[in-house]
């Protein structure tokens, strides 16, 4: 069976290249070319563990864990062969950024702040590859790139956003320098867990898929949301699905058929019953009311 991949230009414009790697088939080691333009910032992110990797122009290799990315800078054009342990597949996430745009953004030459955050980039002083441990993505760093993944406008819509995107995963790197602890949840993991959910009412999204969405043990997202919120997260689900039920009922003319299925019921007589138990009253009469 050959290695199947996911593998391809996410996004690019005159400033800015994003590439996703994405192998699907984990039977033995997976292996991928990594280019950094000259005069660029590279972002990597790792998303899958025990990841390698080796720039042609450097005799050392390095070893990654999952979750963990560096920020680099490229005076010159180079590859970097990037690969895993066997059985392991191989993803990670490339965004490039060319010199001209970050100097622009950060504007050195207005104040000696923004001059030594260029000077401390260049020299690769905010995420030192060579010397220390990379650091591990945040929770806010996860809902950016699936974000950017995510996004379906084309255009200049489309490159307005990823350039605000990419603006709030370089607060983060830098906030995350300057000693802040990000690495473990923050105060706004159960808001984050709560949108997850808000936005997916209508199917039975599990506290496992949305760890492996915002870079946490599912136990973690169990007890960082019920801590917050003094409920489960299939409680506050079913709770939603409930409300935005009756809501539809009262305020619209959709079959009611047809809100229970938006509402992530297969069999009408599932969401009957589930709705009288909640409100005393079924969708019928309620909408006869």
């Amino acid at each position: 069976m050959r290695n199947s991949s996911k593998n391809g230009l996410v996004f690019r414009s005159e400033d800015i290249k994003i590439v996703m790697q994405e192998d699907s088939y984990s039977g033995r080691s997976s292996r991928s070319h990594m280019i950094e333009g000259k005069s660029s910032f590279n972002l990597l992110f790792l998303l899958s563990p025990h990841i390698h990797l080796a720039a042609h122009n450097c005799e050392r290799q390095f070893s990654f864990e999952k979750n963990q990315y560096i920020l680099h800078y490229s005076p010159e054009e180079q590859v970097a062969e990037l690969w895993t342990d066997s059985k392991e597949i191989l993803q990670y996430l490339q965004i490039q950024i060319n010199y001209q745009y970050i100097f622009n953004l950060i504007n050195p030459e207005e104040n000696l702040e923004s001059a030594d955050i260029l000077e401390n980039m260049i020299h690769n002083n905010f995420i030192f590859l060579y010397n220390q441990t990379p650091p591990t993505m945040t929770v806010e760093m996860h809902m950016i790139l699936k974000e950017i993944m995510t996004y379906s406008r084309k255009g200049v819509l489309q490159k307005l956003f990823v350039e605000a995107e990419i603006i709030k995963l370089l607060i983060l790197i830098f906030e995350q320098f300057n000693e802040k602890n990000t690495s473990h949840p923050t105060d706004r993991t159960p808001e984050i867990i709560r949108q997850l959910v808000d936005e997916n009412y209508h199917r039975n999204i599990s506290a496992e898929e949305i760890g492996k969405q915002i870079g946490i043990n599912q136990n973690t997202v169990r007890k960082e949301f019920k801590a917050q919120y003094q409920t489960t997260i299939s409680e506050y689900a079913s709770e939603l699905r409930m409300l935005k039920a009756k809501k539809m009922i009262i305020n619209s003319d959709i079959m009611i058929k047809e809100i229970a299925i938006e509402c992530g019921y297969e069999y009408l007589q599932n969401f009957t019953r589930a709705f009288k138990k909640k409100f005393g009253i079924s969708p019928d009469q309620l909408r006869r009311q």
